[in-house]
């Protein structure tokens, strides 16, 4: 059974609220899970067996939230070969900014461009739209687990 790593980045809680939520959905689907929160690459194992998915908000002006920026440096700085690790993001924020979700979508090119493999476009949640953004992780998180049963070994 293939373990899905929940990569959390937040600085007011909102995006580990969506990652304790979603642990239920994922659990019930035959994957085992474990929350970073901070992430840190030296704990995470990066192959095919395992499925990254990125939780962040984007905090001021298009930023990193506090608790994924060293999990961000580390991989700029190292750049570790990820061919082959399939993951996902759930990118949070606000779309009367005009950074919306700017961190969460810069995760997801920096992953593409160390070689993961990206199992689903991006999920932008806007609070404008989505005062509880669990509700649209919620809606989102069974087709992605659709999708992912080639990885339940």
């Amino acid at each position: 059974m293939a373990t899905i790593h929940l990569l959390v980045g937040t600085t007011m809680g909102a995006s580990e609220y969506i990652a304790d939520a979603l642990v239920p959905y994922i659990e019930e689907a035959g994957f085992s899970t474990h929350i970073h929160n901070p992430p840190n690459l030296a704990a995470l194992p990066y192959d095919e067996a395992h499925i990254w998915l990125v939780v962040t908000s984007t905090h001021g002006a298009g930023d990193y939230p506090e608790s994924i920026v060293e999990f961000a440096t580390q991989l700029a700085q190292q750049q570790p070969n990820l061919r082959g690790l399939p993951y996902a993001v759930i990118a949070l924020g606000d779309s009367s900014y005009d950074t919306f979700c700017e961190a969460g979508l810069k995760m997801d090119n920096q992953l593409q461009q160390l070689g993961a493999v990206q199992t689903a476009d991006p999920l932008t949640i806007d609070i404008q739209a989505y005062p509880i953004p669990e509700d649209a992780a919620e809606q989102w998180i069974p087709q992605w687990l659709n999708q992912l049963t080639q990885y339940q070994k």
